[in-house]
């Protein structure tokens, strides 16, 4: 079968490419064609545009690139009517994906599936209308979106977390020891505080620097930064420039394996973080952020933001957002979770209670079996 899939970021390119892996395993017709990254190129197929092209996060920065966006739009839906899949396979990025859908309803009959649902139930969730008239099947990767959809009477497949997944396959294969990374990255001896500030540049200008202040005080451990492959090292120059921070780009498992603790801003990173058992504080700023805290009251329909503590329900890791996001309490929620922190045991025993939940890996391959039985029962219809 034909599929075609779109991603919108790094994180998405890479469990689109397990499951590609898992389809291809299942389905030994199986074409794609895709927007995606360097990773779904390694499993195979055509891709059609590189996610890099199409992460603009925020109003302004949309607004800026808003003709890239929608000439990127018109290819994609142009391209899918030309190809004319079997599926189409959208894995989360709303804001492009759900129009797509809305086009495809309209003027196709190709099916839409969504792996990695938008997350309406943390707010817009009015797009549940659009959802359930654009998008025929949805494959969940968190178990309390079930509740969610059930409520709105749209049934989803819950398929497992394909980071759990990720993490099990790394581990199962990285041999490097802490010397070995420390010597291969230049690093210096001592342990590490991981700085993973998000794969778009609006994330990493707004909470980079406050990260890099708050961490530098503690003079014992060294700063590494997980470079996003989207982002050229000479835009992460300007915050690292006189600062004694170094940056690694795709080892941020490799460098999870071997972090004492970390500063993450919000987003999978925060599962990954956890799933490798790296005590972290959240940090997600943004522009206006005393607005934004005051708006998040009335906005927001969760308590948490972090996928750590939605999956576990209690707050499991500090989440320090917006207005919150200061310096000073930076610093105290980090030494509270370094080694002799009388926060880190608790985090700990918080992660794998949250480990349990999501359950064992198996996620992309549950996901391909699914959306294939889904398939082959539409076309018996």
């Amino acid at each position: 079968m034909r599929y075609y899939l779109i991603v919108g970021e790094a994180s998405a390119d890479l469990h689109a490419s397990n499951l590609m892996k898992s389809l291809q395993a299942q389905d030994n017709t199986a074409e794609f064609r895709f927007f995606g990254g360097d990773l779904m190129k390694s499993v195979g197929g055509t891709c059609v545009k590189h996610y890099k092209e199409l992460a603009y996060m925020g109003f302004v920065p949309v607004l800026f690139h808003i003709r890239t966006i929608l000439r990127n739009m018109k290819l994609c839906k142009q391209d899918i009517v030309s190809w004319h899949p079997d599926v189409v396979i959208l894995v989360d990025y709303p804001g492009f994906n759900l129009d797509i859908a809305a086009y495809l309803r309209k003027n196709t009959t190709i099916p839409v599936f969504y792996y990695i649902s938008p997350k309406i139930w943390a707010w817009k969730e009015y797009r549940i209308k659009n959802i359930k008239r654009d998008v025929d099947e949805m494959f969940s990767i968190l178990p309390f979106e079930i509740d969610f959809f059930k409520k709105h009477n749209y049934p989803i497949h819950y398929v497992g977390n394909p980071s759990v997944d990720a993490v099990d396959a790394f581990q199962k294969k990285y041999s490097d020891t802490r010397t070995a990374f420390l010597s291969k990255n230049k690093l210096e001896d001592k342990p590490i505080i991981a700085l993973l500030a998000g794969s778009r540049k609006q994330e990493i200008a707004d909470n980079l620097p406050k990260m890099i202040e708050a961490a530098s005080g503690f003079s014992n451990y060294q700063l590494v930064v997980a470079g996003a492959p989207s982002i050229h090292s000479d835009y992460y120059a300007k915050y690292l420039k006189d600062k004694n921070v170094s940056i690694v780009y795709r080892q941020t498992f490799d460098l999870l394996s071997h972090a004492t603790a970390a500063l993450v801003t919000s987003g999978t990173a925060t599962l990954e973080t956890a799933l490798f058992k790296v005590p972290q504080v959240v940090c997600y700023d943004m522009a206006l952020s005393r607005l934004m805290s005051f708006l998040r009251k009335f906005l927001l329909k969760v308590k948490y933001i972090s996928l750590v503590n939605l999956i576990s329900n209690e707050e499991v890791v500090k989440e320090l957002v917006a207005n919150d996001m200061r310096v000073t309490l930076i610093k105290k929620e980090l030494a509270s979770i370094l080694p002799g922190g009388d926060k880190r045991q608790f985090m700990l025993d918080g992660y794998q209670r949250m480990i349990e939940i999501l359950g064992s890996p198996g996620a992309s391959d549950h996901a391909a079996e699914a959306m294939i039985k889904c398939l082959q029962n539409r076309k018996r219809k």
